[in-house]
């Protein structure tokens, strides 16, 4: 269980032994806004030797205000990229399908126009909180499409989704007090629990249904329709070589 709130990881793994006693699980400390944090968790976790069959991949964050990493970044993930070797090795000698699950999110259809502000990535004059997250949202999707196509190429055994979790009763607004209002008041009814919330990427990683099923969209334990820009190919090529050259080197 990799989590940059080590001591909020810790608490979630008592309640996971204590509901399956026989569970192992070890928490790792990964802040995924860091670079040298991800290049550092990866290292380790190579360095263990463990297999890896099955990725989750969720920032835990909503709509945050502008800020930068050191090496001038707004936000982004390569972890899936570091880990992949491990993955692709582990689906070969275990001759089980890996499985790597995005967590998006419906607020895709909310960003920039464009879908990927390329340009002005890490300009405040241009940063909108809302917008900039619908951008993180369709990325996890773009990213899912291109990287499928990858993986398909070399013939490896791993396959890559993403989903919407739903509404759930989280503190994932915490940075805005309008989307708390939101989410937390007017749409209070609406809201999933957090065992329904966690249900999709469950299914994704777990259930044998979607075995082979690779580059899509899931809501609801279901194969959904995404936006226009989420199914651009060549919007989801451009940000996989933006993403290669934002953390080559890192």
């Amino acid at each position: 269980m990799a989590a940059r709130n080590v001591e909020a990881a810790a608490k979630c793994k008592e309640t996971t032994i204590k509901d399956c006693p026989n569970a192992t699980v070890d928490v790792m400390e990964l802040d995924v806004s860091s670079l040298e944090s991800v290049k550092n968790f990866a290292n380790e976790y190579i360095s263990i030797g463990l297999p890896l069959n099955i990725l989750i991949a969720n920032a835990g964050i909503m709509a945050p205000p502008f800020s930068l990493s050191k090496y001038g970044i707004e936000r982004h993930l390569h972890l899936t990229n570091l880990l992949l070797d491990t993955m692709k090795n582990t689906a070969k000698k275990c001759g089980q399908e890996g499985m790597i699950v995005l967590v998006s999110s419906e607020v895709h259809r909310l960003t920039y126009k464009g879908g990927i502000m390329f340009e002005k990535l890490n300009d405040e004059k241009c940063y909108n909180s809302f917008y900039a997250y619908g951008q993180s949202k369709i990325a996890n999707i773009l990213h899912a499409k291109e990287l499928t196509r990858r993986l398909k190429e070399e013939g490896a055994d791993i396959t890559v989704n993403a989903l919407h979790r739903g509404v759930i009763a989280t503190s994932l607004s915490r940075h805005s007090s309008c989307m708390s209002v939101c989410l937390y008041g007017l749409f209070k009814h609406l809201q999933k629990n957090i065992p329904q919330g966690a249900s999709t990427t469950c299914y994704l990683a777990l259930n044998p249904k979607v075995k082979g099923v690779s580059g899509e969209y899931f809501a609801d334990n279901n194969v959904a329709k995404p936006s226009g820009h989420a199914k651009d190919a060549k919007l989801a090529k451009k940000l996989w070589e933006c993403g290669m050259e934002l953390t080559k080197s890192k």
